[in-house]
């Protein structure tokens, strides 16, 4: 090309050589392997001296597209694509993280992943401390001579605590830490963590990079050093991406500009209107002014997000009484999806952990966390109010 191409048109235009039947639209590679034309070939690929396909758990021309894109998106140099979210933030644990590390976590992380690094990883040397996400005092406590990666979510799910990712990349870059991202809530297209000094970013693609509910997957981007170390780490323990679902995000990802802005349109009216709601006693989106972290959020995002948060006045009860009141909204354990979500965590994603253990990574008990999605705005919001009302009845 003659010019630079902007990162959405790359993830539009990024695709797989033709085959001879000069397809448009990428084919999918559904095969478990790759042939060869002869051994040294072969031998020349299982060596790393070459591009070739192998096998699909090491790569696959779908799985490539779709990584390719998000780099683009991420402006970063590699990446590797994954079965789940979960399965990738495992994997940059483990291949970068070894018995005898420490870890420092943001203490408001996804359930799944408070589980990982406080029941897993202990079991393989690596302790974790958790740091309060605004707590700069804490951070610096917290660090040890055998500390080795800062791990945060911004926004973090379900609490929606924005962490500022400029005072994070300098506090990796001052203790020389491996700065690992999860910018799910974000998507690329509202903040690039790259910026800040991020090593890897990680995505659950299943979210907002799918879109529409339909298939699991995870991605790791970063620097071509550290994602080559994930590499073989996936590469022989397996948590391989599908060829199909690869195919079906890298198309995903051709209109992810387009749902944002509704997205987030829609999240942030619905998050002003329930803030004057007698039901509810606080509202967090990161582009309200009362948001706690309402600055940090508007220097680092370009726009607000899909999701929003509220407290609902009646506790654990009144949250399942919403739920069940619920007549338009989905009331299931995904988000970012084109129908718009509701979920209840201390009764869900977060009803194993005690009371103490919620508490402190922020999850109250009537907390509710809703995924806007891209219906009439109207229509979400009237569907929230009269839920609210019946959960106080």
């Amino acid at each position: 090309m003659s010019q630079e191409l902007h990162p959405i048109t790359k993830a539009i235009r990024i695709q797989t050589d033709k085959t001879g039947q000069n397809e448009h639209s990428t084919p999918l590679y559904l095969t478990s392997s790759f042939t060869f034309n002869e051994a040294e070939t072969m031998r020349a690929a299982f060596a790393d001296e070459n591009d070739n396909n192998i096998y699909s758990r090491f790569s696959n021309p779908n799985v490539d597209e779709f990584v390719a894109k998000m780099c683009a998106l991420e402006d970063v140099e590699d990446g590797f694509a994954t079965s789940t979210g979960m399965s990738a933030v495992f994997s940059s644990f483990m291949a970068l993280i070894k018995n005898g590390d420490h870890l420092l976590c943001c203490s408001s992380v996804f359930g799944s992943t408070y589980t990982i690094v406080n029941k897993y990883l202990p079991r393989y040397g690596i302790t974790c401390t958790l740091i309060p996400a605004g707590d700069k005092e804490a951070w610096e406590a917290a660090v040890q001579p055998n500390t080795k990666m800062l791990y945060l979510e911004t926004p973090t799910n379900p609490q929606l605590e924005v962490i500022d990712l400029d005072f994070a990349g300098q506090f990796a870059k001052k203790h020389n830490l491996i700065f690992n991202v999860d910018n799910c809530f974000a998507t690329p297209l509202l903040q690039q963590p790259v910026k800040y000094g991020a090593d890897i970013i990680i995505h659950s693609a299943t979210k907002w990079i799918d879109g529409q509910g339909r298939v699991l997957g995870g991605v790791i981007v970063g620097r071509k050093d550290l994602i080559h170390d994930i590499y073989l780490f996936c590469r022989n323990t397996g948590p391989a991406m599908s060829p199909f679902n690869a195919w079906v995000l890298s198309k995903s990802l051709e209109t992810l500009d387009v749902r944002l802005e509704r997205h987030c349109a829609n999240a942030l009216k619905i998050a002003t209107a329930l803030e004057s709601n007698p039901n509810v006693s606080w509202v967090k989106y990161p582009f309200l002014s009362s948001h706690p972290q309402y600055e940090i959020a508007k220097k680092q995002m370009k726009l607000g997000g899909g999701v929003l948060c509220f407290e609902i006045k009646g506790g654990v009860e009144a949250g399942r009484k919403f739920l069940d009141s619920l007549e338009l909204l989905s009331v299931t354990a995904n988000l970012g999806d084109s129908r718009s979500i509701a979920s209840h965590p201390a009764s869900t994603t977060h009803s194993k952990l005690t009371d103490d253990e919620r508490a402190a990574v922020g999850i109250s008990p009537g907390l509710i966390r809703i995924s806007a999605g891209l219906e009439y705005a109207d229509d979400v919001l009237n569907d929230i109010k009269q839920a609210l009302d019946k959960s106080n009845a």
